[in-house]
């Protein structure tokens, strides 16, 4: 009997040491809570430590930054509905983890950032115009961050980072922009159909000028020296012989035809001055 009182209460304090030790994993803090004094204010580090067993229990928080996607719709300075999608870091500050359970509990984040995020895009967002949102969105992105995180100090939370992800608009700011859009490639290509005529007539004077220089000088050679013409005969007729030599049909010519008939071609030379 003696023997089993023995292990009974080996056993009971075998499980109360068990219960009393608790371990804390890296990345972590712990506040412990009493039933009679309440949460202490220690922050427990990583490692493990000891409680009374029944009178306490231990609260873990992940004081790693976090990501959240949170979305928030306001209005422009234009008057324009914008849909802003966010990706937030957030952390809790380890030394006021006490606070943060007496005020928020364990899941702060999903009390606090919706409010956060709305009240900053509403303040923010009122700012800009719907235009200026998408030119100046690192600027916006700063803003943001800035006044985020004076609001989540006030909560004892730290905010890493803020980066939007996307912004939407209304169904007729969207629609305006595609038209505006389309009417700015109109007018390019009206610009570029009004260049490329300007090309073409530049292009038609040159070549109506170098024409013109070509009549003036073949006239000039024929008038100083008539064997200009024979010379151009010849010419011609080794190009119509190297054309038809180079076909696959077979093509018979008399040498008139041909435009070889050089015999009786007169030859004259320039007269002596």
């Amino acid at each position: 009997m003696g023997k089993i009182w023995v292990g009974f209460i080996g056993g009971i304090g075998l499980y109360a040491a068990y219960k009393s030790l608790y371990n804390v994993e890296g990345g972590h803090r712990a506040v412990v809570f009493n039933r009679v004094v309440g949460v202490k204010d220690k922050v427990y580090p990583e490692g493990t430590h000891f409680m009374i067993p029944w009178f306490e229990r231990p609260i873990i928080y992940d004081v790693r930054a976090l990501h959240h996607t949170v979305e928030g719709t306001s209005g422009s300075r234009d008057l324009q509905m914008v849909k802003i999608t966010l990706r937030v870091l957030t952390r809790p500050m380890p030394d006021q983890l006490p606070t943060i359970y007496r005020t928020l509990g364990e899941k702060y984040n999903a009390k606090v950032l919706p409010s956060i995020v709305h009240e900053t895009l509403k303040a923010v967002v009122a700012q800009y115009n719907a235009s200026q949102l998408i030119t100046q969105r690192e600027a916006v992105s700063r803003e943001i961050r800035k006044k985020m995180a004076e609001r989540a100090a006030a909560f004892n939370l730290a905010l890493d980072d803020v980066s939007i992800i996307s912004l939407t608009f209304g169904k007729e700011f969207t629609a305006a922009i595609e038209a505006k859009q389309i009417a700015a490639q109109e007018v390019e290509m009206a610009k570029f159909v009004v260049e490329k005529a300007e090309q073409d007539k530049k292009s038609a004077i040159i070549r109506a000028q170098g024409e013109a220089k070509s009549a003036q000088l073949i006239g000039e050679a024929i008038a100083n020296n008539k064997a200009f013409i024979s010379l151009r005969k010849i010419e011609a007729a080794q190009e119509i012989a190297h054309t038809i030599s180079t076909s696959t049909n077979r093509v018979f010519l008399n040498s008139d035809e041909l435009l070889l008939n050089l015999q009786g071609m007169i030859l004259q030379s320039p007269p002596a001055k």
